[in-house]
């Protein structure tokens, strides 16, 4: 079960860090956001490598093709998308796209890895993107975003599609090989920072530049964010998806609404029953997915 646990951490973190990331989307564009954090992230991860002395992985050729090539969808291109997704739809309304993901990737796993998923956990996997989307469909009483629907629709829909393509590759890669979640996560990272490097000189990124030469402490904002939803935060996915289906993997990791609901509760906003409902959808569905509530989650 480290495969799920480690997803609903990667949930929680990301849950943690979507305001503020929609925050600094206010400062950044998203390209430039995207590749300020994963070349901080970057540094962490050589950084830990050297640390425990891990020498390049006894594996090559298309496992690292599959990695690099899920790095620049998921991270290159999905999280830029999901940048700008918030950008254009707000918070809510993105989280909203993210809960396609996993049936995205479920249908990807079963046509191109033969990945076939118990009936009982595809009821659980039905069940927790359905509570999702109820929690997330939940019109805020106290916030009125503005927002560019199609724009954003787009967005969005970019973003789920890359992030499924990504999360397929890296299931590819990982499975039944040497490779670790450090060094998929330090591959993945690479690749898209490359990609995302030749963008970073144009002109809607000068704002954000000039803002980082006027307050070169935001940095370290940057690089406690970077840690986290980066750093911890694609370490858990990846572990994840080493560990488990890719279709289950990345639904645990979708839940990242829920934990989001939870922390707007506990800073004492009003939580609505519609979206309590979700919430009870949702953990009967992650309680499918671990088995709790299967003969085989008993038996075992």
């Amino acid at each position: 079960m480290r495969g799920e646990w480690a997803a609903l951490g990667a949930a929680l973190l990301w849950a943690s860090m979507s305001r503020i990331y929609a925050d600094w989307g206010r400062t950044f564009a998203p390209l430039l956001l995207n590749w300020l954090k994963g070349v901080l992230a970057l540094a962490m991860f050589a950084l830990t490598l050297a640390g425990r002395g891990e020498g390049w992985p006894p594996v090559g050729g298309w496992p690292l093709v599959g990695l690099a090539v899920s790095g620049i969808l998921g991270i290159g291109v999905g999280d830029t998308a999901f940048f700008a997704a918030l950008n254009s739809l707000g918070a809510q309304r993105t989280l909203l796209m993210d809960t396609l993901s996993p049936m995205l990737v479920t249908l990807l796993a079963w046509l191109t890895l033969g990945e076939q998923i118990e009936p009982v956990r595809l009821l659980g996997m039905v069940l927790t993107v359905t509570g999702v989307a109820v929690t997330v469909t939940e019109r805020p009483v106290t916030v009125r975003e503005r927002f560019h629907l199609w724009p954003g629709l787009a967005w969005g829909m970019i973003f789920a599609l890359s992030q499924a393509a990504g999360v397929v590759l890296s299931r590819w890669a990982l499975a039944d090989s040497p490779l670790t979640p450090v060094w998929s996560t330090t591959i993945r990272l690479t690749a898209g920072v490359l990609v995302l490097g030749l963008g970073v000189a144009r002109p809607e990124c000068a704002p954000g530049w000039r803002a980082l030469r006027k307050h070169p402490r935001w940095l370290w904002g940057l690089a406690g964010t970077a840690f986290l939803s980066t750093y911890v935060g694609i370490w858990l996915q990846q572990t994840a998806l080493k560990w488990a289906p890719a279709g289950i993997a990345q639904t645990l990791s979708s839940t990242s609404p829920l934990f989001a609901l939870l922390l707007a509760r506990a800073a004492g906003e009003r939580v609505s029953r519609r979206a309590w409902l979700g919430v009870g959808m949702a953990l009967v569905g992650c309680g499918w997915l671990f088995r709790i509530f299967s003969p085989v989650g008993r038996g075992g």
